[in-house]
Formats: structure tokens, C-alpha cells, sequence
């Protein structure tokens, strides 16, 4: 932390408010918000509670942790990680430099995802009037989980005994990560497995062909893409992101191995990257899937790719 910007000085005759310190916060990170979510962790109050503790002072130990934040950011590392946590629906996802920061575009891939997994349930009448009806739960498999943001916020938001979900990635370090996260998400989590592999090699045989949905958010940008921020590249994952020449070795991947693994009528959901669209409509077509389309995000850009293996 440059000297003009610690907090270690206090005023005389007592220790430094968080009043103070949020102001002065803020003028450092430039972003009011920004330094609000970084004087709550520091603090260890949530926003009501920072709100009523603004005119007592702060203990040193988290002036040192405040600084410590601040000085990260400052560095340029992204918000997301200086937190340590960052919302995702309607889960509090603890997110580290070990995972990709979750964005709202794969947020919309979570809602397809959901709608599509909600419709083979009741299709099968595994849910009748919100009890589950004990006909079996559907099988669900989010590859590349990395934080376990997809794979978790289905096991929370569909109906209680409806759906085994598996969390999968080839990143120790990932899995790491989404067992953290899989530990605050309580009820829900007794549904849950975690693999550890590359895509599907990750599974055991017995799931060969008997998989509801399989939702993915693998690596689809091209190395050496001149596009990528820079804060993206300095400090996110390279394994989470880049995927050979075009972009779509992970992809091809995927699709290719994908009906294997699928029941009959099984949907695949995968994340794509901007432009992508046409060639990854084409590989879902050389794998036979039915049903395919290109769904775009809020931007109306390529995102969402959806194929069906054929009943």
C-alpha cells in the first residue's frame, strides 16, 4: 500500500471511523459501491450492519486488512477476487484466482439450462404439485465447473429431489473452489457429486447414456485473441479460457462425445464465445443432435448453443 494511502494514521485522542474510512475509500477506488463491498469484508458486517457500526472506529487489525484489499485493487487485481466472493443468482459464491469469475452471461445459460431440466421433470411427472413423486430424479452433469456456479444454482433452484447433479473439472484446485461453495449451499447439496477428470472422462461408465443434461461453460477463446482484457488475461485462469487456435477445442470435444452419454432425448447446453455460432451449429450437426440452435445473450451476441440427441 503506498504510504498516501494507508488508514494507519488516526485522529487524535481515538482510532479512525469507518465513516471516515468508507470516504476515504472511496476517493482511492474511485467507485462508492466498489468501496462499500471492500469496507464490509474488512469489517466483517454486511451492508445494514457497516451502516450502523459508520461512527465507531475501526481496530487495526482491519485497517490493515482494509489497506491490504485496497492495494490489491490498486494493483489491478479484479474486484471479484479482492472480496473473495461474488454473487451468482442466488448464491454467495466464494471466487479465488484458482476459478473464473462468474458473469451474467452465463447466468442466462444457468436459466436455460434450468427451464430445459424443469421441463423433463415434469415431463416425466417426477414432481406433482412440488412433492417429488418417486419416480427417480434426472441426471445432471455441468462440465467445467470451475466455482461450481451452474452445476450449484441448479441443485438450489430446481425442486428438492428432482435432480442429481455432478460437478466436474479437470482443476484440482478448481474442485477446491466449487467444495467450498458446495458446503453453503445445505439441503440442496445432498444432491451433489464431484468428478474430477477431463469432460467426461471424468464419469464413471454407468452414466454412459443415461444423462438428462449436460450444461457446459468450457474455454472458447482463441490464444493469442487480441480482444481479451487485459485484467482478464493478467489474472483469470488460462486454462478456464483458452481453447486452441479457434477457440473450439473443448467445444469440439463436448459435442463430439456428448451423444454418447446422453439418454435419448437428452439436451446439451454449452456456453459459446461471440461469433462462434455458425461452427459450433455445425458440429452439433456432424454429432447428429437434433433440435440445434444458437441462442444469443442480453447483448444479442452468440452465447448459448443447445442440441438434442435424438429419441
Amino acid at each position: 500500500m503506498p504510504e498516501s494511502h494507508s488508514h494507519d494514521a488516526a485522529p487524535p485522542g481515538g482510532a479512525v471511523s469507518w465513516r471516515r474510512l468508507l470516504a476515504e475509500t472511496t476517493d482511492i477506488v474511485g467507485d462508492r459501491n466498489h468501496a462499500r463491498w471492500i469496507c464490509e469484508v474488512a469489517s466483517g458486517c454486511d451492508s445494514t450492519e457497516l451502516a450502523a457500526e459508520l461512527d465507531r472506529p475501526a481496530t487495526h487489525r482491519m485497517v490493515a486488512h482494509l489497506d491490504a484489499m485496497i492495494a490489491r485493487r490498486l494493483a489491478g487485481e479484479p474486484l471479484q477476487y479482492v472480496l473473495g466472493s461474488w454473487q451468482f443468482r442466488r448464491l454467495d459464491l466464494m471466487i479465488d484466482k484458482r476459478v473464473l469469475i462468474p458473469r451474467p452471461e452465463t447466468e442466462w445459460v444457468t436459466e436455460i439450462a434450468l427451464d430445459i431440466a424443469g421441463d423433463v421433470i415434469r415431463d416425466r411427472g417426477l414432481i406433482r404439485d412440488g412433492v417429488p413423486a418417486g419416480s427417480g430424479p434426472i441426471t445432471v452433469v455441468d462440465l467445467g465447473t470451475g466455482s461450481g456456479a451452474i452445476g450449484l444454482s441448479l441443485a438450489v433452484e430446481l425442486p428438492v429431489g428432482s435432480a442429481l447433479v455432478w460437478l466436474v473439472d479437470v482443476s484440482t484446485d478448481a474442485l477446491d473452489v466449487a467444495r467450498a461453495n458446495l458446503a453453503g449451499v445445505g439441503r440442496a447439496g445432498a444432491a451433489v457429486s464431484i468428478a474430477e477428470g477431463s469432460w467426461f472422462d471424468a464419469l464413471t461408465n454407468e452414466l454412459k447414456g443415461s444423462i438428462d443434461l449436460v450444461v457446459a461453460n468450457p474455454p472458447y477463446i482463441a490464444v493469442g485473441d487480441p480482444d481479451v482484457a487485459d485484467d482478464v488475461s493478467q489474472w483469470e485462469p488460462h486454462r478456464a479460457l483458452y481453447s486452441g487456435d479457434d477457440g473450439l477445442d473443448a467445444i469440439r470435444i463436448i459435442v463430439e462425445q456428448a451423444p454418447s452419454w446422453l439418454r435419448p432425448n437428452g439436451r446439451l447446453v454449452i456456453e459459446i464465445g461471440s461469433g462462434q455460432g455458425p461452427a459450433v451449429l455445425a458440429l452439433l450437426d456432424d454429432s447428429g443432435f437434433a433440435d440445434r440452435e444458437i441462442r444469443p445473450d442480453l447483448t444479442g451476441r452468440d452465447r448459448i448453443a443447445i442440441g438434442r440427441r435424438p429419441g
